[in-house]
C-alpha cells in the first residue's frame, strides 16, 4: 500500500487521453474509462480473497475484452491473467522515490 499504483495509473490514463476522473476502484472493483482508442478497465483486487471472487466480480470478462486493463493487486487472482500480460512492479525506495520495473515475471 502507498507505493503509487493509483498515481501511476492516473498518469498513464492522462497520457492516453482519458478525460474522466481516475480513482482507485476499491469499492466497485472495476472502473471503466473511455479514451480515444477505446476503453480502459481499472481493476483493484485488494478486497478480494481469491480467484473465485474475481470471477464473480466479472474480472475475467474485462481481462479478455481486448481492451487495456490496469490491475492493482494482481497477485490476488494471478491465474486469471492472459499469457500476454505485462507486469509492472513498483518498489518503494524511500518516502519520495519509487522504482518502476517490468520484470520477466512476478
Amino acid at each position: 500500500m502507498g507505493a503509487g499504483k493509483t498515481t501511476f495509473i492516473q498518469a498513464l490514463c492522462a497520457v492516453l487521453g482519458v478525460k474522466d476522473t481516475v480513482a482507485s476502484p476499491s469499492f466497485p472493483i472495476i472502473n471503466e474509462y473511455g479514451y480515444p482508442g477505446g476503453k480502459i478497465f481499472h481493476i483493484d483486487l485488494y478486497r478480494l480473497k481469491d480467484e473465485q471472487e474475481a470471477l464473480r466480480a466479472g474480472v475475467e470478462d474485462s481481462l479478455y475484452s481486448g481492451e487495456i486493463c490496469l490491475v492493482e493487486w494482481p497477485e490476488r487472482a494471478s491465474r486469471l491473467f492472459p499469457p500476454e500480460t505485462v507486469h509492472v512492479r513498483i518498489d518503494i525506495l524511500d518516502s519520495l522515490i519509487r522504482k518502476i520495473s517490468v520484470p520477466d515475471s512476478i
